[in-house]
Parts: C-alpha cells; sequence; structure tokens
C-alpha cells in the first residue's frame, strides 16, 4: 500500500476534502493529520495533548508549534538566564516535536502493513521544508538546522503529494485568518516541493468542492492503477499539473 498528504494552504479545503475521499474512495482506507495543529490530531502522544491543554488553559492557544511566521518573530534576550531559558523550552520542544512526528509515522507504518492506503491531511515534511530543510539563513537557530537535518536525511516522504493549489485572495476570503501577503507566501513555499518528492500533483482548488474532490480522487486512482513502485532512492519521472481553469480530463 502507499502514503497519499493532501496539502495546501489554509481554506484550500484540505480536511473537507480528506474526509469526503475517507468516506467515497472504494479502497482501505485510514485518515491521519500530519500537522502541527494538536487541536486537530486524530493521533498523538500524550505529551503532546498535554502541552496543548497547558497552553489553553494559560490562553496561549493550543495550535502552536508549526513554521513561523516571519512578522512574529521576537527578539533575543540581552539577558543570559532568559537567554538559557528559552533555549532549553526550544529544545524541549523539539524533542517532542520530533517524537511526535516519529509516532504519527510508526502509526503510518503500522495501517500499511495491514494493508492500508494512508490519506494525510498535510506532512511534517512539505510543512517544514522550506523553514527548517531548505532555508540557508545563517542566523536560523540550532533548533530549526537539527530539525531540519532530521526531517531532511531520515523522514520518510509520502508517495503521493496532491497540492490543493488556489489564489491568495480566494484562501484568505474563505478563512480570513492570516494575511493574503502570508498564505502567497505559503503556497509559493508548497511548490517548492515538486522537485523533492517522486509524485505530486497539483489541483485546482479553486472551483466548486465536488469539482475538486473528483480530480483528487482521480489522482489517487490513477496512481493505484499504475501499480508502479520507484527503487529505493529514485523518484518517480512523470509530474502533472492542474493550472487554474483546468480540471483532470484537460490536460
Amino acid at each position: 500500500m502507499f502514503t497519499i498528504a493532501l496539502i495546501g494552504a489554509d481554506g484550500s479545503g484540505k480536511t473537507t476534502i480528506t474526509r469526503q475521499i475517507e468516506r467515497d474512495l472504494p479502497l482501505s482506507i485510514k485518515y491521519i493529520y500530519m500537522g502541527f495543529s494538536p487541536l486537530s490530531s486524530n493521533v498523538a502522544l500524550p505529551t503532546t495533548r498535554l502541552i496543548s491543554w497547558m497552553k489553553q488553559l494559560f490562553g496561549k492557544g493550543g495550535d502552536t508549534g508549526g513554521p513561523p511566521d516571519p512578522t512574529r518573530k521576537r527578539p533575543r534576550s540581552n539577558n543570559p538566564l532568559k537567554r538559557l531559558a528559552s533555549g532549553v523550552k526550544a529544545v524541549l520542544r523539539l524533542a517532542n516535536r520530533l517524537a511526535e512526528e516519529w509516532f504519527r509515522q510508526a502509526v503510518v507504518w503500522y495501517y500499511r502493513y495491514l494493508g492500508y492506503i494512508v490519506l494525510t491531511d498535510r506532512h511534517f515534511f512539505s510543512d517544514y521544508y522550506a523553514h527548517d530543510i531548505a532555508n540557508n539563513d545563517p542566523d536560523r537557530s540550532f533548533t530549526s538546522r537539527l530539525h531540519g537535518f532530521v526531517l531532511g536525511r531520515f523522514y520518510p516522504r509520502p508517495d503521493l503529494i496532491i497540492f490543493l493549489d488556489a489564489p491568495a485572495e480566494v484562501l484568505f476570503a474563505r478563512k480570513g485568518e492570516g494575511s493574503i501577503e502570508l498564505l502567497e507566501m505559503r503556497r509559493q513555499e508548497y511548490l517548492q516541493l515538486q522537485e523533492q518528492v517522486g509524485r505530486f500533483v497539483i489541483v485546482n482548488a479553486d472551483r466548486p468542492l465536488p469539482e475538486v474532490t473528483a480530480d483528487v480522487l482521480a489522482a489517487i486512482e490513477e496512481f493505484q492503477v499504475e501499480g508502479v513502485r520507484p527503487a529505493p532512492g529514485s523518484t518517480w519521472g512523470s509530474r502533472h499539473r492542474y493550472p487554474f481553469g483546468k480540471g483532470w480530463n484537460e490536460r
């Protein structure tokens, strides 16, 4: 069996479509949320649940821990004790993040062993690729470098990535979260993945939900019918792109 990751900026319809596919696809499928939001996770370590609960208890929110927002970068303190405490907290956060990522990957391996196709909403590799793996900023933190090293060198990538693409203005109008500039930046970050994975499909998400879902289903069914697997270390030779205004069959 194989793994499919549905990715896209906020507002692209990832969760709705993954749940719809889980119900409609006539195959044995297991759904796993592979993103950084503890509140959205259907599988998570107890420590991650506890940290999320404590943050909510103290009014700090429970959806932290994802790729950083560059507009919210905090200046480093000049107090050595505060800097030490901040460094210790960063290392502990990274330790739990890595444990969480590998725990969910273990769940993926388990379901694949049982013969299921694993469908993920988001994926850690795609979400952190631009920030921690491909980031060449010499001033970035040690934890970002270590996280990127582990994800880039050792973390398994999905067999098929389906990117739900839509203009940033459309995404912002749907959810009203973040800003148009940040959503466009996120969109461009996902597009960087085209040369990093074996099979990368772009589906136009600026259409009615049934049409988008139909294209995603067709991409999965085509991938399954091909029945070809690359040798370890190799990549798929073909990639499909479905630009704005075109559907699955218009290529």
